[in-house]
């Protein structure tokens, strides 16, 4: 009690400090007010893979020169989305051009904080322009103009390097690259080059609707060491998933970015493309899908792709939803190792929870006896809110930036940023592929003992579903401050969760059409690439980090099914005191270098094999940069069936929700096929459990007959296959 009075008074500080610091006048004042029409779709056309559908012909002039516009439309990923907040001025770039005078898109002013209202933007394009930075031995990076330049030439021991930005498909993409001093001025130049391009890929969790920061001293950050060696580098903001997981969108604009990059400079050597989390899945999803833009993957706690990780990571505020409100015995999940025999992901006793304080004022409104969380995991510390921010078309993060108005006209979630894919349901919502019929939650933990038969079916009777879009409701939240997270009183978006106190809470069931135009556009991650990989992360397990090592193997898993080999694929995972990118970009340079040196005659595969450099294993790393272990089999473990390797006893590997429900760890199924209870017990999914005296209770649990995995996917269509690179 004493530590629900802490909270409670905490919470009663937190709101007043909001209320004196809150000040959101900048983002009303740039608010997008009206929404602009429908756009002509300029969807490609997919038959089969779309791997195997040509990209049509570049329909605008590359490259664009200094003052001019870039391409607004996109070629072939889809009509143009809006609402579309413009974020030219976050960027540093002032205000974007006037296109309009309807009230379509932000306001834009004869001065910037000026009062005269000189238009509007809907499709937020600037002008390319040029710029400078000094870098120095430290490391010191200092803005400069052409005329400082000129007045005050760098010094033989600083580097000069030249700043493209401007617009494509809507988003900011920049070039960075060294030069020399004669070069200022001079935008296609380029006699510092090494002739190596390197695209930058960005993470993050995004619904669409904006155009997206492109910050230059993050990205200079992350790359100067490459650039200092004479490597050039480009990036977008549409390829940061922070704004979006429209991975055909992405490949469209990386396509275009690249394209601006050889009209200028010609042909690199090769382009090495390089990224966390999301901008890692995205490295795996544009190299699968097409060819030309990426010649090497460097991706970085990495998943495989958004369609699969929505999978379990939906359902950790279901789980989070019966442990804290729902279980008819809450003392029990305290024991938090418990929990993560259902979830799979890490869970810890005693981990400190950031904000755990809301649960006990979550139960306190739900008059509940009050309990402080004695624990966190990975569903909490990891996907806090992210079942209301991906998948709750009423929420969405988005909305201080748009007119009310427009925030009633709009669904807010993942599957609305991709409705041209997904296609839309009775009541207009984009469809979903989530899915959790006949999914048995904890299977495992019940075949190992480490749950009652009676505790198994309590879950997965009151686990419930997320509800169809147009029942859901927005979160129960106190918004303070946009600097201050809200305050929640819709804990685990509880309310959005179906429930019956009479019978089992009813599953939802996604359309076999969604999941299928999610294979077919290549939003989902099937294994057939062939350019050379080095799959890198951080081992966070213990920190309940998001990105967990399982997705690397899940990603590989794939890549073998598809392949029948791994030869291109190589997973290093370090220490976090130890950082081995810059070791990585050596092994691919050399990797890359000596595939340009294979006969003709060889085909793409042979060359990966042949030119692979004898560092390029699996390999684990720790904190000073030693190598732990290294060769074929140091990652074995249970996701291959195999006891655990050197690299695995090192750093565990742990599952995720529906491999503890008997899931593959492909983690490729969207929709089970399913089968009786009768056929389930006889096929020996319950192992050693007696559960005959429960089957009329298990079939009520299961009125829809439970999952087979061996089956595979029934949403993936039958023909589906990709070309190699």
């Amino acid at each position: 009690m004493k530590k629900l009075i802490i909270g409670l008074v905490v919470l009663f500080a937190v709101v007043i400090t909001a209320l004196q610091f809150d000040n959101q006048n900048e983002i009303v004042e740039r608010q997008v007010k009206g929404l602009a029409p429908e756009q002509p779709n300029y969807l490609l056309e997919v038959k089969g893979h779309i791997s195997h559908s040509p990209r049509p012909e570049e329909t605008y002039a590359f490259p664009i020169r200094v003052g001019e516009i870039g391409p607004v439309n996109s070629l072939y990923s889809g009509p143009n989305q809006y609402p579309f907040f413009c974020m030219t001025l976050d960027s540093g770039l002032g205000q974007p051009v006037v296109d309009n005078q309807d009230g379509y898109g932000v306001p834009i002013y004869e001065t910037f904080n000026g009062k005269k209202l000189i238009g509007y933007s809907k499709d937020c394009a600037i002008k390319t322009q040029l710029s400078y930075v000094v870098v120095d031995q430290d490391n010191l990076v200092s803005p400069r103009s052409e005329l400082e330049l000129k007045n005050n030439p760098p010094s033989d021991d600083e580097l000069l390097v030249r700043i493209e930005k401007g617009t494509i498909n809507r988003y900011i993409y920049t070039i960075a690259m060294p030069i020399e001093f004669d070069e200022i001025g001079s935008q296609d130049s380029a006699n510092a080059w090494n002739k190596r391009l390197i695209y930058r890929f960005e993470g993050g969790s995004g619904l669409g609707f904006r155009q997206g920061k492109m910050k230059l001293h993050r990205l200079l950050k992350k790359e100067l060491s490459q650039i200092r060696k004479g490597y050039a580098v480009i990036a977008s903001s549409g390829n940061k998933t922070s704004y979006g997981y429209n991975m055909l969108l992405a490949e469209d604009t990386a396509r275009r970015v690249k394209k601006q990059f050889v009209s200028l400079f010609g042909e690199p050597l090769y382009t090495i493309g390089i990224g966390g989390s999301g901008g890692g899945l995205a490295q795996y999803l544009i190299a699968q899908n097409s060819e030309g833009i990426l010649d090497g993957l460097l991706p970085l706690y990495s998943y495989p792709d958004m369609v699969s990780v929505s999978i379990y990571a939906l359902d950790c505020d279901l789980l989070n939803t019966y442990f804290s409100f729902r279980a008819s015995d809450r003392d029990r999940w305290q024991d938090w190792q418990s929990r993560q025999y259902i979830e799979g992901l890490r869970a810890i006793n005693e981990a400190e929870q950031r904000f755990g304080w809301l649960q006990p004022l979550n139960q306190l409104v739900r008059f509940q006896m009050p309990e402080f969380p004695q624990g966190n995991s990975e569903c909490i510390n990891g996907y806090f809110g992210l079942s209301s921010y991906l998948n709750n078309p009423r929420q969405g993060f988005l909305k201080p930036y748009y007119h009310e108005s427009v925030v009633e006209r709009v669904n807010w979630n993942y599957w609305q940023d991709l409705v041209h894919i997904y296609g839309k349901d009775e009541h207009g919502f984009a469809q979903s592929t989530w899915d959790n019929v006949g999914v048995q939650y904890g299977l495992l933990a019940l075949r190992e003992n480490k749950i009652s038969l009676d505790e198994f079916i309590e879950i997965n009777q009151k686990i419930g579903a997320w509800k169809p879009f147009n029942d859901m409701e927005s979160e129960k939240k106190l918004s303070l401050s946009a600097g201050i997270p809200p305050l929640w009183l819709s804990l685990w978006g509880e309310h959005n969760v179906t429930e019956d106190k009479t019978k089992p809470a009813k599953r939802r069931s996604a359309p076999l059409s969604a999941i299928e135009r999610a294979y077919l556009y290549g939003q989902v991650f099937i294994g057939n690439v062939s350019l050379p990989i080095i799959d890198i992360r951080h081992y966070l397990e213990d920190d309940l980090n998001m990105h967990h090592t399982s997705a690397s193997f899940s990603t590989r898993l794939r890549i073998l099914e598809a392949m029948n080999h791994v030869d291109n694929h190589v997973i290093w995972i370090s220490h976090k005191q130890f950082n081995p990118v810059e070791q990585a970009y050596l092994l691919m340079d050399e990797w890359l270098m000596a595939m340009r040196s294979m006969p003709e005659s060889m085909n793409y595969e042979q060359k990966v094999k042949v030119s692979k450099p004898q560092l390029a294993v699996d390999t684990c790393f720790d904190g000073e940069g030693n190598i732990h272990s290294s060769g074929e089999g140091v990652f074995d473990g249970q996701w291959n069936g195999k006891a655990n390797g050197q690299c695995t006893q090192v750093y565990p590997i742990y599952s995720n929700s529906r491999i503890q429900a008997g899931a593959p760890w492909e983690g490729s199924i969207f929709k089970c096929y399913r089968v009786s209870i009768e056929e389930a017990i006889d096929k020996g999914f319950y192992g050693d459990v007696d559960v005959s005296t429960s089957v009329d209770l298990l079939k009520k649990t299961f009125p829809d007959g439970v999952c087979d995995y061996s089956l595979g996917d029934k949403g993936r269509p039958g023909n589906i296959s990709v070309m190699s690179n």
